[in-house]
């Protein structure tokens, strides 16, 4: 399988931009992670700051906006499980990776960085929460920060 992700749009336009964006970080999230032979996809959602504010509420009882929200299917384990074996028998999704557009825009003007720049962290940062990968603890922060950084340099997309 080589169309790793599907891109689907929430209460907001769809764009070109946005999906090449999506595509190439995604594509390369699979090589470096040894998923690009397995039949198995992400589910990326784009959406406006109140459907992602009322996703929140409902999955995480946290009645606030946010930029980015991660809803894994497998285990840490089961995935490592899956890419030792080298292929799962049925498609499968890795998981939801819902990310708010308009916040997108208002932090790659805070950080003072490019919007692609902004979008491309977001869908790295989703899918190494997808991949069991979290910054609750400053060494898995850093764990966690060194490999989103790896694939945003090897994609040549920089602050």
């Amino acid at each position: 399988m080589n169309d790793f992700v599907q891109i689907n749009y929430n209460n907001i336009e769809e764009n070109e931009e946005y999906n090449k964006i999506i595509h190439t970080v995604i594509k390369k999230c699979f090589e470096e992670e040894g998923l690009d032979k397995l039949k198995i996809y992400i589910n990326i959602i784009l959406t406006n700051p109140e459907e992602i504010r009322k996703i929140n509420k409902e999955y995480r009882n946290i009645d606030k906006e946010t930029d980015c929200l991660s809803f894994p299917m497998f285990e840490k384990e089961e995935i490592e499980e899956l890419i030792k074996q080298k292929e799962n028998i049925t498609l499968d999704i890795l998981g939801d990776v819902v990310v708010s557009i308009e916040r997108v825009y208002e932090q790659a003007k805070e950080y003072n960085h490019s919007f692609e720049r902004e979008l491309a962290y977001m869908v790295v940062h989703g899918f190494y929460h997808l991949m069991g990968y979290d910054h609750m603890e400053e060494e898995d922060k850093t764990i966690m920060r060194e490999k989103e950084e790896n694939i945003l340099q090897n994609l040549n997309i920089t602050r």
